[in-house]
């Protein structure tokens, strides 16, 4: 599969779901066709800019669309390698930046203390995240701010209520 007919297939996926795919089509094709390289590769679709281990349940985290990509696009309207852009990006009404590594155990120390001096403010240690709810179809998600349009029923995000829930995540 080439890059054109893998950003149609992208394309088709999240049309009215909320989510964009970045419109500098060089930029967006070069990313592309790093998908296509590591799926030949590994047999997935592990990011083009993160280094994938070659073993998928390692990987599990970084296949596009990554783990990582909502709380990206939310906090810094891109994810982290740029491929997928807030409506704002999308239509040219904001610039594109850099979007600091979130994946754990990859997050160079520098930028962990410069977010988060202390081991009490990261996830998995009693960080409360905003739940929010769908009120039409019950679609559940836990980030800062709800998705522009539920990628189940395709509403708006007004119609999302917010609920709190204490993550504590537990190491593999």
């Amino acid at each position: 599969m080439e890059a054109e007919k893998l950003f149609e297939e992208l394309s088709s996926q999240i049309k009215d779901r909320g989510y964009y795919l970045n419109s500098d089509r060089e930029f967006t094709n070069s990313l592309l066709k790093g998908l296509l390289v590591n799926q030949e590769r590994y047999g997935y679709r592990a990011c083009p800019c993160r280094l994938a281990s070659g073993v998928k349940a390692r990987d599990l985290d970084i296949i596009c669309p990554c783990d990582y990509r909502d709380q990206d696009l939310n906090d810094h309207g891109a994810c982290f390698c740029g491929l997928y852009v807030s409506r704002e990006i999308a239509q040219g009404e904001k610039k594109l930046q850099p979007v600091p590594e979130r994946r754990p155990g990859f997050t160079q120390r520098s930028q962990m203390e410069a977010k988060s001096p202390s081991s009490e403010n990261k996830p998995g240690n009693g960080e409360t995240y905003p739940l929010w709810r769908c009120r039409v179809c019950g679609y559940l998600c836990a980030r800062s701010e709800p998705p522009e349009k539920c990628p189940i029923c395709q509403v708006g995000k007004e119609r999302f209520e917010e609920m709190e829930i204490d993550l504590k995540l537990k190491p593999r």
